[in-house]
């Protein structure tokens, strides 16, 4: 499953996160034995992908944020690959 949070809301997040771990930037997320590339926190900082819901849950819990203060979707695995195959094709 993934996450899906309303427009900006993601960077917030990730934002509030890096506040409460008292790390010095997004990259330091990454020293919480998350494992991650950097590169793809980077895409769900800029809101390029979706977020698993592990990953959000094991941010929530490490950086004792409440689940329930963002109000997120919870969307499948497989979300929007059919439309953007259809796209391709034209």
């Amino acid at each position: 499953m993934r996450i899906k949070f309303k427009k900006g809301k993601q960077r917030k997040f990730l934002d509030l996160a890096v506040e409460k771990l008292n790390s010095p930037s997004v990259r330091g997320i990454l020293q919480f034995g998350f494992d991650i590339p950097y590169s793809t926190l980077k895409n769900y900082y800029n809101e390029s992908r979706l977020m698993p819901k592990n990953l959000f849950e094991d941010i929530c819990d490490v950086a004792l944020i409440g689940k329930n203060k963002f109000e997120v979707e919870e969307v499948s695995e497989n979300w929007g690959k059919v439309k953007g195959g259809q796209i391709s094709r034209k």
